[in-house]
């Protein structure tokens, strides 16, 4: 340590502007929990053109005066399947091509300019002014470009060509539909841009990334950190961490490479008096703000490209003190039983599908699922845009991040679903919200699973993986059956008689003792599986109600009135809750999507039912 708290507070309050408190932001950051002053929203209206006969690269579409036609115009970041969009075409169309010229009042202040892309669907390549920036696989991850040296003048064009072959099932593709049109449980494809574009100013040694993990019973929090390059020894980092203006920690460190760790211990939480207040959960989300402050030594650290750099990296950050585990057949957060009431969420919405159409449309979304009376939700099949994971973390959602799957089992399939599902633990894993992973589902990708020991072998690495990375949470090998080192036991069942489920999971020898879940499929496979883990019925329910729908409206059971969807819900719901055997449940689904019309509320979030009604069903606790 090189200074104590009251030479920090000199340190960090010089005449620089006071970045934001991360944790009461707007929303519309595109990465809430590493955020600068100076950044730009490239959302909006950019050029657009189909590239059906894949002629772009050939005839240098990202050049000025080539035949490139970008007469078109798209909204960023909708799909250009989605109404939203402005092109509105569900068709196949396998290569795209966007284009946006930046204007210099558009690029923020900062010895260098990031472009960054929250995720584009599945393979891009982008340009400034004709100069390749770089390319990017994977559909659901960010990425970033530095284009500083590539803006030339008062303006600069941004071109991105983007590649997604529906027929390519060993990509991730989650819910996107490889026909051309929507059937069953899947949806219209995405294509291209779909989460946040951005620009962002940055000194030219920052923090690139930032990590916090918490360590409840020692009352301490680390701050993991990764650096755009090599810092120099003698380079300091000052934290703060406070709660609402009171000072909690602070230190001040040398650090030097490109990497550092920085525990920070909370003085209030060495004694029982006001432990609980700090605690993050559904009922008190509490959000410590932290701000970070990156001192290269002696304005060395852009020695290796010439720049004799000295400027400081301020950043805004937040985190939630809380844990995660699982112990005697039950949830535990905060080191104590919790009942998960969760609900399944695609995160799609008829305007733009994949994409969140606003903002504000990923906290409404989040206020929602509070409204109807749960505590919980499991995105369905997709990795969520950040700024819903915030809303989380501010209202007190629990989240289960789920990968969206290939379908088939190939070296290009788990290389592909290796690459994106690290990607994403990195980007998530210090929100507060997210208590459970999930990656995999069904054992779709791995449909022979309890016969193929690849598939074992594959399954438990991926569990074994997310430990590596994150060993704070609960990890479920393959969601809904044939689990492998699964620290849930998780089981989807569709039965719609409410007094078969009562009798199925009357206790937890009874349903370990059946070896098979409902669909036929078995519970556990390998003799490494925990049978001690936690039991949920992490799908259920799926009921249809539909007002003049789709033709082809599709559920696992159905009614014909908001009275007979209540009384199902109560009996169903009942006969789950009452089951000394379950842990928790995960109730499908929060919308009707498509054709796929078992939402508890409608395609525009208008509830099936008296809001009343469905928050005193999911409300019912054990």
């Amino acid at each position: 340590m090189l200074s104590d708290d009251l030479a920090l507070a000199d340190a960090l309050s010089d005449e620089a502007p006071r970045l934001p408190l991360a944790s009461r932001l707007d929303g519309a950051h595109p990465r809430p929990q590493l955020v600068r002053a100076a950044w730009t929203d490239l959302s909006g209206p950019w050029g657009f053109a189909f590239d059906d006969e894949d002629r772009g690269q050939g005839e240098h579409w990202e050049r000025e005066g080539t035949s490139a036609d970008f007469g078109a115009t798209i909204q960023v970041p909708c799909p250009f399947e989605s109404p939203a969009s402005g092109i509105g075409d569900t068709g196949f169309h396998p290569v795209v091509w966007y284009r946006r010229v930046l204007e210099r009042d558009e690029v923020p202040a900062g010895e260098r300019v990031l472009l960054h892309f929250g995720a584009v669907d599945f393979r891009c390549a982008v340009w400034v002014d004709g100069r390749l920036a770089g390319r990017h696989e994977g559909g659901s991850t960010p990425f970033s470009f530095d284009i500083t040296d590539l803006i030339d003048g008062e303006r600069a064009t941004i071109v991105v060509r983007a590649e997604d072959d529906p027929a390519d099932v060993s990509q991730p593709r989650g819910k996107q539909d490889w026909r051309r049109h929507p059937h069953s449980i899947w949806y219209h494809r995405t294509t291209g841009i779909w989460q946040p574009v951005w620009l962002e100013g940055v000194p030219a040694a920052h923090v690139e990334q930032l990590h916090w993990v918490a360590d409840v019973p020692a009352g301490e929090v680390t701050a993991t950190l990764r650096f755009s390059r090599a810092l120099p020894a003698g380079s300091v980092l000052d934290i703060v961490v406070t709660r609402e203006g009171e000072r909690l920690a602070a230190a001040a460190v040398e650090v030097s490479g490109r990497r550092a760790e920085v525990p920070l211990r909370l003085a209030v939480q060495e004694n029982g008096q006001a432990y609980e207040e700090l605690l993050w959960s559904p009922s008190h989300p509490t959000l410590l703000d932290a701000e970070v402050r990156l001192r290269p030594a002696g304005g060395t650290a852009g020695a290796a490209s010439g720049s004799a750099s000295g400027a400081d990296d301020r950043v805004a950050s937040y985190f939630g003190l809380r844990s995660t585990a699982v112990a005697g057949g039950r949830f535990l957060l905060n080191d104590r039983p919790f009942y998960v009431r969760s609900v399944l969420n695609q995160g799609y919405w008829p305007e733009s599908h994949s994409a969140a159409p606003s903002a504000d449309a990923l906290r409404a979304e989040a206020e929602l699922i509070l409204s109807l009376g749960f505590n919980a939700t499991r995105l369905h099949q997709k990795y969520e845009d950040p700024r819903f994971l915030y809303w989380a973390d501010r209202l007190g959602l629990l989240v289960w991040g789920e990968a969206p799957a290939a379908y088939a089992f190939t070296p290009e399939a788990v290389q592909r679903t290796v690459a994106e599902w690290t990607a994403i633990l990195d980007r998530d894993r210090s929100h507060p919200s997210i208590v459970t992973w999930v990656p995999l589902n069904e054992s779709w990708g791995v449909q022979h699973l309890a016969a193929d020991p690849r598939m074992v072998s594959y399954s438990a690495g991926l569990v074994e993986l997310t430990r590596a990375v994150d060993p704070t949470r609960p990890v479920i090998s393959n969601d809904g059956w044939e689990h492998v080192r699964s620290d849930i036991l998780s089981i989807h069942d569709y039965d719609h008689d409410a007094e078969r489920v009562r009798e199925r999971y009357a206790s937890r020898e009874q349903v370990l003792g059946s070896a098979f879940t409902l669909p036929g499929r078995r519970l556990i496979v390998g003799p490494e599986q925990r049978t001690d883990a936690p039991l949920m019925l992490t799908e259920f329910g799926g009921i249809s109600y539909t007002e003049n729908g789709p033709e082809d409206a599709w559920g696992y059971s159905a009614v014909s009135s908001p009275a007979e969807l209540v009384e199902r819900l109560d009996a169903l719901v009942g006969a789950v809750v009452a089951s000394p055997a379950l842990a928790g449940y995960c109730y499908t689904q929060l919308a009707d999507t498509g054709q796929e019309t078992n939402g508890l509320v409608f395609e525009d979030r208008r509830p099936k039912a008296p809001l009343e009604e469905l928050r005193r069903i999911f409300s019912r606790r054990p």
